[in-house]
């Protein structure tokens, strides 16, 4: 969860105000989105120089990457945009928080529009439902995938929504991305098996071996894990988008690899089919960071998290490399291991397990809390909220 504490109800006035008061609100600081889209160029550069370069990639196939890629450059603008927006009227509902790691300077008592990804997840159902008009025809074998896919996001979405207003409790929440994880696993035709390491295969006997129901019970069980370690792993300013931007990098670098080096046709349109979805995550998430990298004037809120979790965990599922998208978690499941203690009880776990900050030094001081983030303070000493995140998203 975000570096917040949420509004207390006796600021419901402001959702009363007057036309006249409501002009007064304050406005949000402006984007870094220049600053954000030249870091990104350390991804985007060896993505464009593998689709155009190095591989020999169908021009069909290139064509409907590059049309999905346009499409996601013109949905980082719209979100660019409406963030803005929503942000007013997220604060004259009263979704707003406190920034806790600058509890007693001025920017700690500024009130920060929160769940923000609402936005994001909207334009990206747009993006992706508006690209299915040049990639899809009505008899396609993907499309019913497609369109379960996006059934399961929209779900997220829609319970990561509910659970920043209602603020769900944690026995609950491990319990949604089943939930929205069943039209993906209903729809999914895709195989059942798994590959051996080479190592493994004289004492196991195969070399392919088929876990059939099972195969589907671990891709809900990724569906959950993906979700809720993106929540957890959280609390400072951009690291939630960040985490999520360098994973779907990592993931589109991943497909272009393997469409260049499979020959099978049904394995690259899986990997075509992932790149079709992460490529609007990426560019939305930018937008988003653009605004919550630090200081950062809105907050992500569990919509986000939820939903790049799910999207994250669907791309993996659906193009066939479950798996390997773990080893793009590993800070994640690093984050879960360490939190293990504290989720199920046996460590009393506090309502925010963050870094103590001093305002008159500026710097953050890890706790003995289960979490990467007080571990690498604990390790590598005091340091700034920006420098740790920078810190944790190289780690990543």
């Amino acid at each position: 969860m975000a570096a917040r504490k949420r509004a207390s109800s006796d600021a419901a006035i402001t959702a009363t105000k007057r036309p006249s008061e409501a002009a007064a609100d304050p406005q949000i600081a402006p984007s870094k989105a220049g600053q954000i889209l030249t870091y990104s160029l350390f991804f985007l550069l060896p993505y464009l120089y593998l689709i155009f370069y190095h591989y020999s990639i169908e021009s069909e196939l290139r064509k409907s990457i590059l049309i999905n890629a346009a499409i996601s450059f013109a949905g980082f603008f719209l979100t660019l945009a409406m963030i803005p927006v929503a942000s007013l009227y997220v604060l004259k509902r009263n979704l707003f928080g406190y920034d806790i790691n600058k509890k007693g300077t001025p920017q700690g008592s500024i009130k920060v529009p929160e769940s923000l990804g609402i936005v994001v997840g909207i334009v990206f159902l747009i993006l992706t439902i508006l690209f299915q008009y040049f990639n899809f025809t009505a008899d396609s074998n993907w499309l019913v995938e497609y369109n379960a896919a996006l059934a399961s996001i929209c779900f997220m979405i829609l319970l990561g929504f509910v659970d920043d207003v209602l603020d769900i409790p944690w026995r609950v929440k491990l319990l949604l991305p089943s939930v929205a994880a069943l039209p993906l696993l209903m729809a999914y035709a895709g195989h059942t098996t798994i590959i051996i390491p080479k190592p493994l295969v004289p004492y196991v006997g195969l070399e392919i071996l088929d876990l059939g129901w099972v195969y589907k019970l671990y891709m809900g069980l990724l569906a959950v894990f993906c979700t809720n370690s993106i929540n957890i792993h959280a609390g400072l300013n951009g690291l939630e988008v960040g985490q999520t931007v360098v994973i779907a990098s990592a993931i589109l670098i991943h497909n272009v690899m393997q469409i260049g080096a499979l020959t099978d046709p049904e394995y690259k349109q899986a990997h075509a089919f992932s790149i079709y979805l992460t490529q609007p995550l990426l560019a939305t998430s930018l937008a988003l960071l653009s605004f919550n990298w630090y200081p950062s004037s809105v907050f992500v809120g569990d919509t986000y998290t939820y939903f790049a979790g799910m999207t994250m965990a669907v791309v993996g599922i659906l193009g066939h490399f479950s798996e390997t998208l773990l080893l793009f978690f590993i800070p994640q499941v690093l984050n879960f291991l360490l939190s293990l203690p504290q989720l199920s009880g046996y460590i009393p776990c506090p309502r925010h397990r963050l870094p103590r900050f001093d305002p008159q030094t500026g710097l953050l001081t890890g706790t003995n809390d289960g979490t990467v983030v007080n571990l690498f303070l604990r390790q590598f000493g005091r340091m700034s909220e920006k420098s740790l995140c920078i810190l944790l998203l190289v780690f990543q």
